[in-house]
């Protein structure tokens, strides 16, 4: 079935299950990552824009926190400033696995591959997936642009088949995942992973603000917006006050520097303060299959569970 011995990503991270929790800036802390990796999959701190001595604690602070044996992750966004910082500090930390996105991995791969770092890519296009290939990168992460934060133009449903059909690197399936019938759909579409981030905002270790929390449970299937786009940064996030800002000053055609000021701090207030008007509640679609809120452990064994359940049925209509 899904958890097959040969399985190339959980061979690759040395994980129980095959799945990645998306590095979501302010939210994929030490305690999150722990939470998920102890719970058979990858956890992986965000770098964003910490400052680098803040990071390498939260990485130790991890070290400490998960089980011998099981690994964890650091995302690296190339476009923040402090990416070279965080770079470094990955090295020094010797963190088995770093995940990449919002630039190329040129530098990234250069640096810690000879450590015997794993390097995987997150990836909008076949092209990205084809170029951070012939670079080195051990796997990519195929992200459609249900997911949340900084997105693409594909969907998850035609960017997948194609990347998994133009790389022979392994391929995790991002965007709109977040239970067993998007697992099942992920490895149908040529994916030998899945990489899940919204749904585990949602979970008993995620530190950010119950009201974030319950934004995400109170999401419908319309319930979140695409801001940035004239900034060519576009990112998804629930619908409220700050959303409708954004796009009342694109429509507008407003200076990028208003547009870019108006986010400015913004995901801080949503994660920490609990802002849920003015706070940036990034969250992809698959906001509306979040129904509760679960141990990540559990919400893993859960989503393989269920997928398990979903390929009996599929198998039953078949026959």
């Amino acid at each position: 079935m899904l958890l097959r011995e040969d399985n190339r990503v959980c061979k690759l991270l040395g994980t129980k299950y095959p799945i990645i929790q998306g590095g979501m800036a302010w939210v994929a802390n030490a305690e999150l990552a722990s939470a998920v990796s102890n719970g058979g999959g990858l956890g992986v701190i965000a770098a964003a824009n910490t400052p680098p001595d803040i990071l390498e604690q939260e990485i130790m602070k991890a070290k400490s926190m998960i089980e011998p044996g099981r690994p964890f992750g650091l995302n690296i966004m190339l476009m923040s400033p402090t990416a070279e910082a965080a770079l470094e500090v990955a090295a020094r930390q010797r963190v088995p696995v770093v995940t990449t996105g919002a630039g190329s991995p040129g530098k990234v791969l250069e640096r810690l591959k000879p450590l015997g770092t794993i390097v995987i890519p997150v990836v909008a296009s076949v092209t990205q997936a084809r170029r951070v290939e012939k670079q080195g990168a051990d796997a990519v992460v195929a992200e459609g642009m249900e997911a949340g934060g900084h997105i693409g133009e594909l969907t998850t449903m035609v960017l997948t088949p194609q990347i998994a059909q133009a790389v022979k690197i392994p391929v995790v399936c991002a965007g709109g995942v977040a239970d067993g019938r998007g697992v099942v759909a992920a490895f149908a579409l040529g994916a030998e992973g899945v990489q899940v981030g919204t749904r585990f905002i949602c979970c008993d270790e995620c530190t950010v603000h119950m009201n974030y929390k319950k934004a995400v449970l109170d999401a419908r299937d319309r319930s979140t917006a695409i801001t940035g786009q004239s900034l060519g940064h576009p990112v998804r996030c629930l619908r409220n006050k700050l959303t409708a800002e954004f796009e009342r000053l694109e429509s507008e055609r407003a200076p990028a520097s208003e547009i870019e000021a108006l986010g400015t701090g913004k995901l801080r207030a949503a994660v920490v303060d609990g802002d849920t008007d003015w706070g940036s509640l990034m969250s992809g679609q698959s906001a509306a299959m979040v129904s509760e809120i679960l141990p990540a452990k559990t919400i893993i064994e859960n989503m393989f569970a269920d997928a398990e359940r979903v390929l009996s049925r599929v198998g039953e209509v078949k026959a």
